[in-house]
């Protein structure tokens, strides 16, 4: 497994541009399962997610021209409808699979996914949802098999939680449905939003996205489409908080902030300078951070994506913090690695409360996941000499070359290869 060698102490300044956001280019990318067109895609991020995903569709029979961050994709032969456990168990997002192949074919059969470790994540909202559009589920040596008797029919859903993954799948799965579909309660993440553009522009009917109701009519085949996916609002989150950490100016450019105005909020109400645009954000520095208090929630609420970078803050603010975790239960694993590197932190349930003012030293840290890796990252970067950051392939799943980017901006990372 790769390292990340990180030497702390340096700023960074200059600009950096976002890459595509992750996730919004595993959904819209399995939504090519619905047709037999053609679906072109650009600004599509090289993540490892990404590149487990195309592997996992040409396992199916699926046509993909991938050139730096375009992908031409044309699911019309095809041969497989089985996702092995080799490629489902690197990543959760895989379960998007299922509505798409019910809808189109009638039948797919999947291995329970897996991914990060960071909670249970029940795929119970999925298959329920699924259920009420006319599919049946079995679970048969570690898969889920999924049939439908002739087509899915629209309906009413209520999720118990606004679930993202959910969301997306029976709204993918209800494209093809007879009739009408209302999902309510539906997640309300830009992602979402981008995938419904994507979904329209190849011709499906769907109103309300980007709301708590979603309304689909169903249509009876799909046509050509071209889509550009949207920046990821996690990454451009990471690099202002890394420049904060640094007290560094720097500008993070193609980004709409728009989608980012609940870290905004908290960084400005902690004593960030900060200078939007429809497009951008800067950074300035010399701002004196003050403690906090924020609470996850779905969108537009503080995104768990974005909490351990903000917890990694928190440990140089003045004061402090408490940061209550509502969607994953397992999200504070990275809390024992800072404190590896000199934070002060402490978890009841819940609830993590950081002492600020801690300044982080170089040590040997490993990730857990893919956002506790960046706020490590993060806190190494600010730390007293060296810092070893083990498990990368955490880190590679979501960011593109981080090393190298952050590595351009000034600061000192290096991979390297066991």
């Amino acid at each position: 497994m790769d390292k990340l060698i990180i030497k702390g102490g340096y700023t960074i300044s200059g600009s950096v541009n976002v890459h595509g956001a992750k996730n919004s280019a595993l959904p819209i990318i399995v939504s090519s399962l619905l047709s037999e067109k053609t679906l072109k895609l650009s600004n599509v991020p090289n993540v490892v997610d990404v590149l487990n995903l195309i592997k996992l569709l040409k396992n199916y029979g699926v046509k993909i021209e991938h050139k730096k961050n375009k992908l031409k994709i044309n699911s019309s032969k095809i041969n497989n409808l089985s996702a092995d456990y080799d490629v489902v168990r690197k990543m959760r997002a895989s379960i998007l699979i299922l509505g798409p192949l019910l809808s189109r074919f009638g039948e797919a059969r999947i291995s329970l996914p897996g991914g990060c470790a960071i909670g249970t994540r029940p795929i119970d909202i999925h298959l329920t949802g699924l259920s009420k559009l006319g599919a049946s589920f079995e679970i048969q040596n570690g898969f889920i098999v999924g049939n439908v008797k002739s087509q899915l029919v629209g309906n009413s859903i209520k999720l118990p939680f606004p679930s993202v993954g959910a969301t997306e799948n029976i709204l993918m799965a209800s494209v093809l449905a007879k009739g009408e579909t209302k999902i309510s309660n539906a997640a309300r993440e830009p992602e979402i939003e981008d995938l419904s553009n994507c979904l329209i522009k190849m011709g499906a009917k769907i109103e309300g996205y980007g709301t708590k109701t979603i309304l689909v009519q169903g249509v009876t085949n799909l046509k050509k489409a071209e889509h550009h996916i949207i920046s990821d609002r996690i990454v451009a989150g990471t690099y202002i908080i890394a420049a904060l950490m640094l007290n560094s100016a720097l500008e993070i450019k193609y980004v709409n902030t728009i989608y980012l105005k609940s870290l905004i909020n908290v960084l400005k109400k902690m004593g960030a300078k900060l200078k939007e645009t429809k497009n951008s954000i800067r950074v300035f520095k010399g701002a004196k951070l003050k403690s906090t208090s924020i609470s996850t929630s779905p969108y537009p609420g503080f995104p768990t994506d974005l909490q351990a970078q903000l917890m990694s803050l928190m440990c140089l603010s003045d004061g402090k913090s408490k940061i209550k975790e509502t969607i994953f239960e397992n999200r504070f694993m990275h809390v024992p690695e800072l404190n590896r590197l000199g934070a002060n932190i402490t978890v009841e349930k819940d609830v993590a409360t950081i002492i600020g003012n801690q300044t982080f030293k170089g040590a040997q840290v490993m990730a857990s996941d893919l956002r506790a890796s960046i706020s490590l990252v993060l806190a190494a970067m600010n730390a007293n000499g060296q810092t070893t950051l083990n498990r990368v392939y955490h880190l590679d799943r979501g960011y593109e070359n981080i090393e190298k980017t952050l590595g351009s901006l000034g600061a000192k990372i290096k991979r390297k290869k066991n």
